[in-house]
């Protein structure tokens, strides 16, 4: 069996259904100069929160020539300007199942049947794993709480998301874009303990971005996660739903570890849903890179030595439900919603 690493080289290779001239046909048919395009897909980052391209014509020209492939942040950009998804705009090929006929239409002020389209559409990336009774409902609930906002009420138990993944998968992606929704409150490991992660790690000698050593898995990440769980029960007492997001590799493939939490949450009546993000190896190193965030250097430094410590099959150990952001597919279209409905932040 191939290893990880060997695997992705292969992807790094291989744009597997890449038309670039879908770019300039779809360019062409909304009747823009590459001068104007670049203009407004800063001005769509901007507004959408992203992370703003330099979008000058000689790198869309290279985009629609197949010359350079647009990295992330240009291809978030160019599916919220035209309003499509990747696969409609010659990035890749659909993935089984994925719909790429749907177009979303900008939204007045009131809530009318297209931003509920847009959600919908977004929610259909939560899939059950097995027959068993995971999160049945829980996209409605995501649902109700949005519309609650503007209708009042609410007729479900309180809900404890654990949104879980490797590096770059695009957890924290997906998790704000449910709190963005249902207003439910956000715990994110990464911004919640690293200060104090960062320090205890100088005080042991260690490099503050230090996330691969014996001393960080075993003195300090059982601090970090304890930090995380008590911020999150914390919560769970009072009642409040709440979106929580941390790989938790080890937390969600141990059964003990996920029925405790299912158990305690239970005697404050707040129903557990693991969510897993899956994504391909050549798109979390993408992210990893494009986010240049300190603590992610040794995994950059060390792709092949990292990805073959992974295990890209592994998923929760209790049913739960999965989001398919391979090709970074459920983002894109996260994207689209919150663009619509005109919440998304930086």
């Amino acid at each position: 069996m191939p290893k990880n690493s060997e695997l992705v080289e292969d992807l790094g290779r291989d744009r597997s259904g890449w038309r670039p001239e879908k770019l300039r046909e779809m360019r062409e048919a909304h009747g823009l100069t590459l001068e104007a395009t670049g203009e407004r897909l800063r001005e769509t980052a901007r507004c959408a929160g992203l992370s703003a391209p330099a979008a000058n014509f000689q790198t869309l020209w290279q985009h629609e020539q197949g010359e350079v492939f647009p990295g992330p942040h240009y291809r978030r950009a160019y599916c919220l300007l035209y309003q499509a998804t990747e696969p409609e705009l010659g990035f890749r090929k659909a993935l089984p199942g994925e719909e790429v006929d749907h177009q979303l239409t900008k939204f007045s002020e009131r809530v009318d049947s297209g931003h509920v389209q847009a959600v919908v559409q977004a929610l259909k990336h939560l899939v059950p794993t097995s027959a068993e009774d995971c999160g049945k409902d829980v996209q409605q609930k995501i649902l109700d709480a949005w519309r609650r906002r503007h209708t009042g009420g609410d007729q479900h138990r309180p809900s404890l998301l654990l949104i879980g993944g490797f590096a770059g998968s695009g957890k924290s992606e997906f998790a704000r874009f449910i709190s963005h929704l249902t207003g439910w409150p956000l715990l994110d490991k990464d911004p919640l303990t690293r200060p104090l992660v960062e320090r205890l790690l100088t005080a042991l000698g260690c490099d503050p971005n230090d996330r691969h050593s014996e001393t960080y898995r075993t003195q300090v990440r059982p601090l970090e996660y304890q930090c995380l769980m008590e911020s999150i029960l914390a919560n769970v007492e009072c009642g409040i739903s709440t979106v929580a997001t941390a790989p938790f590799i080890a937390e969600m493939t141990s059964p003990t570890w996920m029925r405790r939490l299912v158990n305690r949450c239970a005697a404050y009546k707040v129903d557990v849903t693991p969510i897993w993000l899956e994504c391909d190896a050549d798109s979390m190193r993408e992210y990893i890179a494009f986010r240049s965030a300190a603590r992610d250097a040794w995994k950059l430094s060390n792709w092949t030595q990292y990805l073959d410590g992974l295990d890209l099959d592994l998923r929760p150990a209790i049913p739960h439900l999965v989001v398919d952001n391979r090709f970074g597919s459920a983002i894109a279209v996260t994207d689209q919603a919150r663009y619509a409905l005109g919440v998304a932040h930086a």
